[in-house]
């Protein structure tokens, strides 16, 4: 039964019926109050109610911070993911109530968005905002149709294959030398980057517990792709590491993925680079890489790849290789074989990270 009253202006009608919560809802018009209530009343006899009292009471910025602090401290999300929510969280879009997230919203937003920043990263963040939504149907009762799956994508863009050159790696390994105010840190994590072929998320996540100077190894416990991998350190990069100071936290590189990736920028910009991300890094490390490790089997279980596809891509590229990179000895193969070949194959999926 329902019942309509008029509080401060405004008709205020709740829907009470055995075995389901009161539904309140309050409309400028009487009108307007008596349709919904029977509106209501009729999805209740026929069996296909649902409350929609939670997804109007939240907003997205709501349901993002709620993420952040409840699920992302369970995933492989480091700050920049933290940092993109809460930049979305501070837009026009986000106030937005659950119920009015409809797909026209969404596709405006998109729109928007792509005026401002480049289709990857548009598709990164829609994809998160799906995965948020989705989270939020199956265990916080927000009854909605996921409308990011409703809406047409921004096609991929094809994978980058800039690689260094060796003038442009001299020039820029000048220009990283520590001096001023310019980070102390970037200098070895660009050379570790460039001698590893390591994300940068997994730079910035190594600790020295997992670092073994007299095996020339790193172990990576976690990985962007959910699989442990155990990284070969070159000449280089063992003498690199063996100069660092040891942080108080443990991180071979402690400090944030946005201050390498800005302080990068600058450096990039004072030598005279263009086009190079940091990205390219691992791009420039797999392709000199490539060259010492013709199986592409091998290759891929060094570099943490799960597809074959980017090393066509990096192959293709091509680049010279330096002479100082001793790896894969026999002791190297057995450990490389018992923790990453077996596990090749295996699908690790983040059920919270799904794609559309």
């Amino acid at each position: 039964m329902a019942s309509i009253r008029q509080r401060n202006g405004k008709w205020q009608v709740r829907v009470r019926r055995k075995g389901f919560a009161d539904e309140v809802k309050t409309f400028t018009t009487r009108a307007d109050a008596e349709r919904w209530s029977r509106s209501v009343e009729t999805e209740i006899d026929r069996g296909s109610f649902l409350s929609r009292g939670e997804a109007e009471a939240n907003t997205l910025e709501d349901l993002i911070e709620r993420y952040i602090t409840d699920v992302m401290p369970t995933l492989r999300s480091g700050s920049d993911e933290i940092s993109r929510l809460r930049a979305t969280c501070r837009t026009r879009f986000a106030k937005l109530s659950m119920a009015a997230l409809t797909p026209k919203a969404v596709a405006a937003y998109r729109d928007e968005r792509l005026k401002q920043v480049k289709p990857a990263t548009v598709i990164r963040e829609l994809a998160y905002l799906s995965a948020i939504i989705n989270h939020a149907r199956r265990e916080w009762d927000i009854n909605i149709t996921n409308p990011v799956a409703l809406i047409r994508k921004p096609p991929s863009p094809q994978g980058r294959d800039r690689v260094l050159s060796a003038d442009e790696e001299a020039r820029l390994l000048a220009e990283l030398a520590p001096a001023g105010r310019i980070n102390v840190w970037l200098l070895p994590a660009t050379i570790l980057s460039l001698e590893t072929g390591m994300r940068r998320g997994e730079l910035i996540e190594l600790r020295w517990v997992n670092v073994n100077l007299a095996d020339q190894t790193a172990h990576l416990p976690m990985t962007k792709n959910g699989m442990a991998r155990i990284v070969p350190l070159s000449k280089k990069a063992v003498a690199t590491l063996a100069a660092l100071p040891r942080s108080i936290d443990g991180r071979v590189i402690p400090v944030k993925g946005n201050t390498l990736h800005a302080a990068f920028r600058k450096a990039c910009k004072r030598a005279g680079i263009k086009d190079l991300h940091w990205h390219d890094l691992r791009h420039t490390a797999i392709t000199r890489l490539a060259q010492k490790l013709p199986n592409v089997i091998e290759l891929a279980a060094v570099s943490g790849h799960r597809s074959f596809q980017p090393h066509m891509t990096l192959l293709r590229a091509g680049s010279g290789v330096p002479d100082n990179l001793t790896i894969l000895g026999t002791s190297f193969r057995e450990s490389l074989g018992e923790l990453v070949f077996n596990r090749f194959e295996i699908d690790v999926v983040n059920r919270d990270q799904e794609q559309y």
